[in-house]
């Protein structure tokens, strides 16, 4: 940690290690102190921090990230702005946020020796960006970043998505390669239209998810070159190569998917994620996808050539002949426009119809003068898929069905702008060419993505059970415990806590109170001061303590804390909450004193004047001194 930032945010933020640097931000590990959790805080670069210009961007970012709750995206909790002084006494203003900690590895790391990963594990990974393009589309965000660096891959396998609204936070009124001198996107997974300083939009971070694909499945991205430039131009003017052409267990549905995510021309691509996603799928399970084939994308024409060709009237709107394969993208020369190869496929076509008629003509006799029948009309063969979407179930059927079309409904998806119980999307997408008979499946809003947690303290079990699930969440786990003032039974508190934004359908745990309001004094004398503490905190009271020291010959108990008194006494009923003393003794051991050894007494024989003589000898345990004399009780001849 260096001395340019303070050492707690809010009072609560503590912040660690540096952990990550990019263009604008420092990351760093973190702890919420109030929370007690492990977190990650951005932190705006000291070297840009007083720039009114990245300020502004840096808070755009927090805004637009913060706006995103979704599993496979990093998380914003919080963010906010720190005063500090500078030791020359000026005071600047410190930008920050504060987000999820992701344990795990990027897929840059995962792709950092070059191969290639298992097809299931690469459809896995692109699918889960999908799902958060998915979702961060319809909140109005582009990511404008997409690539291995930006997604991390947790210990469990579950993919997060990182840096949403960085590119949108850098952008004035459009995207382009550099801005203010800042590299806006990695060269390697640029779209076209970022490489041209175009805007861009949510079909932009579809290409950028293209190439993703591409290295995941051959270990290499599409294009490569010497400099940021000269990648830029093969993404404007380049048609990659397959990727069977680099990894050969790469199925051609693969192919196709890749190659129609990497299309130059954003009408060309995949329109929304949610499309993309289910194409992919159907691909890796072996099914047939909508993406045409690989061999119809051709290159644009070099800018240099000179046009040739004048322009040829656009054919007439209406749905595509199944005979006529997509139009590949071309490139006028100089113009930079868009111009199809339309004419081949339409002569091909006249002549077929000219073949055709002859053919029937001569079987019905009518070249030889024969019957006058009227040639049948043509039948189609296919239609345009509608557009469903804010349809209600049986409005959307009959659309799909009006067209020739089978309807299937698909599974709720959640929707922050489109209304419970209404179409969200259909697969195959809305203007898609579709053989007649061909299932098309809507899927339709379950409402918001996000929801907050309701306040249901103080309510009985049963009803903050129906509030909760009312709300569209999961009911969770039931707790008790001591809470005065709170009947038995009640709510106490919920995790998460009431108000917090949650996805939909996420769990929520509550904890009752038990409605016990008295405790018991518990026994600690003899225990050491943590056994007592814990045994004091178990029993729902608060403690104070008192140490003295103490000293000891037993040497097992030489630094032991060991509580020798309780007030009030162990038994006692008191209110929860109450407050007992703790007087604690602390030992410390000191060798007991070793006594001298004192010399043998040797007995002395002394004469007795009374005849017969006796020796001393001591009468034990009566503590008197010893009697002298014959075998009497009085010496002999002697007087009482």
């Amino acid at each position: 940690m260096t001395g340019q930032f303070p050492q707690v945010l809010a009072g609560r933020y503590e912040i660690r290690d540096l952990i990550g640097r990019g263009g604008m931000a420092e990351v760093h590990l973190g702890y919420d102190k109030r929370l007690s959790r492990i977190i990650a805080i951005k932190l705006l670069r000291s070297d840009i921090a007083g720039d009114p210009t990245f300020q502004a961007r840096f808070r755009r970012e927090a805004q637009s990230a913060a706006a995103l709750n979704h599993p496979t995206i990093v998380a914003v909790y919080d963010s906010g702005e720190e005063e500090i002084t500078a030791p020359n006494g000026a005071t600047r203003s410190v930008p920050y946020i504060v987000m999820e900690y992701v344990e795990g590895h990027t897929v840059r790391e995962l792709l950092g020796d070059g191969d290639a990963v298992p097809i299931p594990e690469a459809v896995e990974i692109t699918t889960g960006v999908l799902d958060a393009l998915e979702y961060s589309h319809r909140a109005g965000i582009v990511h404008r970043d997409i690539k291995p660096g930006n997604i991390m891959l947790t210990s469990t396998g579950a993919v997060k998505v990182m840096d949403f609204g960085i590119a949108r936070a850098m952008e004035d009124s459009s995207a382009t390669v550099t801005q203010t001198h800042a590299v806006v996107g990695t060269a390697q997974y640029l779209s076209p239209e970022q490489a041209r300083g175009e805007v861009v939009d949510a079909r932009s971070d579809l290409y950028s998810t293209g190439c993703l694909l591409y290295e995941l499945l051959t270990g290499q991205p599409p294009f490569t070159g010497d400099s940021a430039v000269a990648i830029a131009y093969q993404h404007v003017r380049e048609i990659p190569k397959p990727p069977s052409a680099l990894a050969a267990d790469v199925p051609e549905s693969l192919d196709r998917v890749v190659l129609k995510a990497l299309a130059k021309a954003r009408d060309d691509r995949y329109q929304d994620a949610a499309h993309m996603r289910n194409e992919l799928l159907a691909a890796a399970r072996g099914m047939a996808v909508s993406a045409p084939a690989t061999d119809t994308w051709q290159a644009p024409a070099a800018l240099s050539a000179p046009s040739t060709t004048a322009p040829s009237p656009a054919p007439a709107p209406g749905p595509p002949s199944p005979l006529r394969p997509p139009a590949s993208p071309d490139h006028g020369a100089g113009d930079g426009r868009p111009r199809r190869r339309w004419w081949v496929w339409v002569l091909l076509l006249i002549l077929l119809i000219l073949v055709g008629t002859l053919i029937g003509l001569a079987a019905s006799g009518r070249l030889m003068g024969g019957g006058t029948n009227p040639t049948p009309t043509p039948t189609a063969t296919a239609a345009t898929v509608p557009d469903v979407s804010g349809m209600s179930e049986d409005d959307a059927k009959s659309a799909i069905e009006g067209v020739g079309l089978a309807f299937k409904k698909g599974d709720d998806v959640a929707s922050d702008t489109i209304d419970e119980g209404l179409a969200v999307s259909s697969d195959p997408g809305a203007g898609t060419s579709a053989l007649l008979g061909t299932e098309i499946t809507v899927s339709f809003s379950s409402g918001s993505a996000t929801v907050e947690v309701p306040d249901v303290t103080g309510m009985a079990q049963s009803d903050a059970r129906k509030k909760i699930e009312a709300a569209g969440l999961a009911w969770g786990d039931v707790s008790t415990e001591d809470a005065p003032g709170t009947p038995e039974g009640h709510v106490v508190r919920t995790d998460p806590a009431a108000g917090t934004s949650v996805s939909r359908g996420e769990t929520v745990s509550i904890v009752l109170s038990s409605g016990r309001t008295t405790t018991t004094v518990p026994d600690v004398v003899g225990k050491t001061q943590d056994e007592a503490q814990a045994a004091i905190e178990a029993a729902g009271l608060n403690y104070n303590t008192t140490t003295n020291d103490a000293k000891t010959t037993d040497q097992s108990k030489n630094d032991r804390y060991e509580v020798t008194a309780i007030d009030p006494a162990a038994g006692q009923s008191v209110n929860l909450g109450t407050s007992v003393t703790l007087t604690v003794t602390h030992y410390v051991y000191e060798a007991a004193p070793t006594a001298s050894p004192s010399p043998n007494a040797t007995s002395t024989p002394s004469a007795n004047s009374g005849g017969g003589g006796a020796i001393q000898s001591p009468n034990p345990g009566n503590g008197k001194p010893p009697h002298q004399g014959g075998g009497g009780d009085h010496g002999g001849g002697g007087d009482d």
